[in-house]
């Protein structure tokens, strides 16, 4: 594969990954509601499950959801619940955050923010929309195999989600730390975190079927 197709497909999905938007409202929204080390696994797992989901493009699955409707609802459905669902805990442990920040953290533990990172990441069907129809646009078919283009491009994505949603959780936590000195505050800024999850899970439920 040439240079400039990496560098091409590397400015797009900069574009598609890095402007706020459904991943980035998660990482925030997990941030605020369990702090950085939460947010940083939960950020590993959401690119994990981003490229898993250019695999199964890279593998002909992503025809199928952009042409069938209900496979392209279940997929939806099944990841807004699940993004309900994280707010609605965030929102029920709000008042025992601020003598429990630590434990709380350490608690959850890297490998299982990681995996409810990669269930909402592999989960939201607007990813599988921008790989089928953005990713094979990048694509030389004097390149050699289309499916392992397809798969090298999407590490360039999986990179791209790491870098910018690991800094979103960063910035996000730093804030949270302020609120973390009064549990007033706290309690506000768990709300807030499991709210934004709740909306998001809400928006990508009623998004049409195709966006």
């Amino acid at each position: 594969m040439a240079l400039h197709q990496f560098l091409a497909f590397g400015v797009a999905a900069m574009i598609l990954i890095a402007i706020p938007g459904p991943s980035v409202m998660f990482v925030v929204g997990r941030a605020l509601a369990h702090g950085r080390r939460t947010a940083l696994a939960s950020v590993v797992g959401n690119a994990l499950g981003l490229y898993t989901v250019a695999a199964l493009v890279a593998l002909g699955l992503g025809r199928l959801l952009a042409t069938s409707m209900i496979a392209f609802t279940a997929v939806k459905i099944a990841g807004a619940g699940y993004l309900v669902f994280l707010g609605i805990q965030a929102i029920r442990k709000r008042r025992r955050l601020h003598e429990t920040t630590e434990a709380t953290e350490g608690d959850r533990g890297f490998w299982r923010s990681a995996a409810e990172g990669y269930l909402v990441g592999v989960a939201n069907p607007k990813g599988f929309i921008i790989f089928a129809s953005v990713l094979p646009q990048f694509i030389d078919p004097g390149a050699g195999s289309a499916t392992a283009q397809m798969l090298l491009l999407g590490l360039v994505a999986f990179g791209v989600a790491l870098v910018s949603d690991s800094l979103w959780a960063v910035l996000a936590s730093a804030v949270r730390s302020w609120f973390s000195r009064s549990p007033r505050r706290t309690a506000a800024v768990q709300t807030v975190g499991g709210v934004s999850m709740i909306g998001l899970g809400i928006s990508i439920a009623t998004t049409g079927a195709k966006g």
